[in-house]
């Protein structure tokens, strides 16, 4: 049977979430939700799936002990659904606890080696992205906000890193690839561990919320944290793993590079319609055999919108679901109701996000001066 391929650059899916659990051991979320007091809904609506060391941040967040949730976002477009995703574990991560530090990497190396995009380029994206964040619900206030490029302690740490891999051991985790994506991934390395370094607070526990397709890049820094130990006593780094999204064009995965896949944060709520009342779904042929048969939520990339986004709350999501599998929600109803939330949510999120540039660009020049002032500590 033909594995699973992760690939965090290009337009894999996942068909089998147990499959992928299994081969690369990645742990089920389920059993230690009821350790958390208030599940987000990407927990309850089994949207985060798996896991790796997910006790060690809820230890912490019981016995009030500092942690840390870290992730990047390439800041090559506009803030795409998966990226909300992310953001929105990020933001709820932080919400445990007041002891919990958000590191949020603009991966501005990444976005030159696999896109080409040159940092003047990216540098406009990345305000944008950090007001997104904030819109999204960041605390600003406990975040440190940085771009790859320019962040020393990243780029020292890859370098030393480079010294621990092979060209076979990076072959075997992401395949043949250019020399500048594994360089990115090393880079990414140097984000993940860089939260532990001395001056930033030393050792601690460190979430990496990302998509299933990113867990090549978790596993690499997990490999590094326990090869370089004894030099940095790096802890290894936990990570919580969500479900990649339906396209609304009938792919297999929402994706940045097929525009006709999904929305962007950026696009008028008009297009966004658009593109819902356009898609794919997961009806039957005809409204007499959606009556009698029921349709096909699960392979529905309008019933992911809902669950994944847009619906109020839990009842909603399982009205949704049981009106189309017992066939009585025909499609062209349910893509109505879904654009209709969609152009709400995105008109309010525009709304927000640009009353936050000037904060955005606060919480960056801060965080600068912040990574600055430690380093000559």
């Amino acid at each position: 049977m033909e594995k699973d391929r992760l690939d965090p650059w290009g337009q894999s899916a996942v068909k089998d979430y147990a499959r992928l659990q299994e081969e690369f051991g990645i742990e089920p979320v389920a059993p230690l939700i009821p350790r958390f007091k208030r599940p987000s809904a990407h927990l309850s609506r089994g949207i985060d799936f798996g896991q790796r060391d997910l006790v060690r941040i809820l230890d912490a967040v019981d016995h009030n002990k500092p942690f840390a949730v870290m992730s990047g976002i390439k800041p090559d477009l506009a803030f795409h659904l998966g990226n909300k995703m992310t953001a929105d574990d990020m933001v709820y991560f932080q919400s445990l606890s007041k002891k919990a530090t958000v590191f949020y990497s603009i991966a501005d190396v990444e976005a030159y080696t696999d896109n080409g995009l040159s940092f003047k380029e990216t540098a406009k994206t990345a305000i944008r992205n950090v007001a997104d964040m904030l819109a999204l619900g960041l605390d600003a206030e406990r975040t440190i906000a940085y771009k790859q490029s320019e962040e020393m302690r990243v780029m020292r740490l890859s370098t030393i890193f480079s010294r621990g891999v092979t060209n076979n051991m990076l072959r075997a985790i992401y395949g043949e690839r250019q020399i500048g994506l594994y360089l990115s991934a090393l880079v990414q390395a140097g984000d993940i561990l860089m939260p532990q370094l001395p001056d930033l607070g030393g050792p601690k526990p460190v979430l990496v919320p990302v998509g299933a397709d990113q867990d090549p890049h978790v596993r690499l820094a997990r490999d590094l944290a326990a090869k370089y130990g004894s030099e940095f006593s790096f802890v290894p780094p936990s990570a919580i793993y969500h479900r990649l999204e339906l396209a609304l064009n009938g792919g297999s995965k929402m994706s940045k590079r097929t525009p006709e896949s999904g929305f962007t944060l950026d696009d008028s709520s008009i297009e966004a319609s658009r593109r819902i009342l356009n898609s794919f779904t997961g009806g039957r042929d005809t409204v007499e055999e959606q009556r009698r048969l029921g349709g096909r939520a699960d392979i529905c990339p309008v019933y992911d919108l809902y669950r994944f986004h847009f619906a109020s709350d839990e009842a909603h999501v399982q009205t949704v679901y049981d009106e189309c599998t017992q066939g009585t929600r025909l499609c062209g109803d349910c893509k109505r109701e879904a654009a209709g939330l969609a152009r709400k949510f995105l008109d309010e999120h525009r709304r927000k996000r640009d009353s936050m540039m000037d904060e955005a660009k606060d919480l960056l020049r801060r965080s600068r001066d912040y990574l600055l002032s430690k380093g000559r500590e």
